[in-house]
């Protein structure tokens, strides 16, 4: 796919491209946000360096590819005025989060689309995130394993953030934090089949007894891991991440605990999966 306003270079063959040439703090036109938009479909996690952004100028970006989403629990910056930033602050006394490969909340009716990440500080070395493909994953599943999984559907539960919620969250969470999404998820602007279960929220397959929903989830979750399936990115301040949530799993790696580390993320709203 060519680009004329912005420079693309793949990083992984699964997926991941680094884009330059673009000041995402400036006022972006259609041509340029229709680019950006092209490039993520195709490479699924796109990354940017040397974007100092505000806090503003980071949700005026997010904002052009839809509504923002507001985490049903993680809404640190709410008093300031941004409910929309979630962050994601580690170091000594705060051990690194979301070190499971996973999607975000995945247990909404409707999950995200996706997320742009933005790095505040980082640590000098360690603090990696690694990205996968569930379009790749599904791809390379044998042909008998796909008909085996067509139409199954999986429950996903919020239940691993009732400890950080308020109680009018917690009330609120109860409300949502269960929901049934199909094991295998039509991507519906590429209408590419991918992987659509993760270890963080996904705890079973309908219609399965216990143990058969148990195995063939740890079997799906071993094969996502698959390193041929990913890429991962070496973090420096004011670089920033992209992703498509619908076709896309991410971790970060847990190799450097007592280093500071302040990431900001902005997200935008989904569709239901189908």
């Amino acid at each position: 796919m060519s680009h004329d306003r912005i420079r693309v270079e793949p990083l992984a063959g699964a997926l991941g491209a680094e884009i330059a040439g673009i000041d995402l703090a400036k006022p972006l036109d259609e041509s340029q946000v229709g680019e950006i938009r092209r490039a993520w479909l195709e490479h699924q996690v796109l990354f940017f360096r040397d974007q100092p952004l505000s806090i503003d100028e980071h949700k005026a970006f997010a904002r052009r590819f839809g509504e923002l989403h507001v985490h049903p629990v993680l809404q640190p910056m709410a008093g300031q005025g941004h409910p929309e930033i979630v962050v994601l602050e580690s170091d000594a006394k705060r051990p690194v989060v979301a070190d499971r490969w996973h999607s975000d909340v995945t247990f909404e009716r409707e999950p995200p689309l996706g997320s742009i990440l933005r790095a505040v500080e980082v640590p000098a070395a360690g603090g990696d995130t690694m990205w996968a493909s569930m379009t790749a994953a599904y791809d390379a599943l044998s042909e008998t394993m796909k008909r085996a999984l067509d139409g199954l559907r999986a429950m996903h539960s919020g239940a691993a953030f009732r400890r950080q919620a308020s109680d009018a969250q917690r009330d609120s969470l109860a409300r949502n934090e269960m929901t049934v999404h199909p094991v295998i998820r039509t991507h519906p602007e590429t209408g590419r089949k991918g992987i659509f279960v993760n270890s963080i929220f996904t705890k079973r397959i309908e219609g399965m007894k216990p143990r058969e929903s148990e195995i063939l989830l740890a079997f799906l979750f071993e094969h996502v891991a698959s390193p041929e399936f990913s890429c991962r990115f070496r973090w420096r301040k004011h670089s920033i991440a992209m992703w498509d949530n619908r076709c896309t799993q991410h971790r970060v790696v847990a190799d450097n605990l007592t280093a500071y580390r302040r990431m900001e993320r902005a997200t935008i709203i989904g569709d239901r999966p189908f």
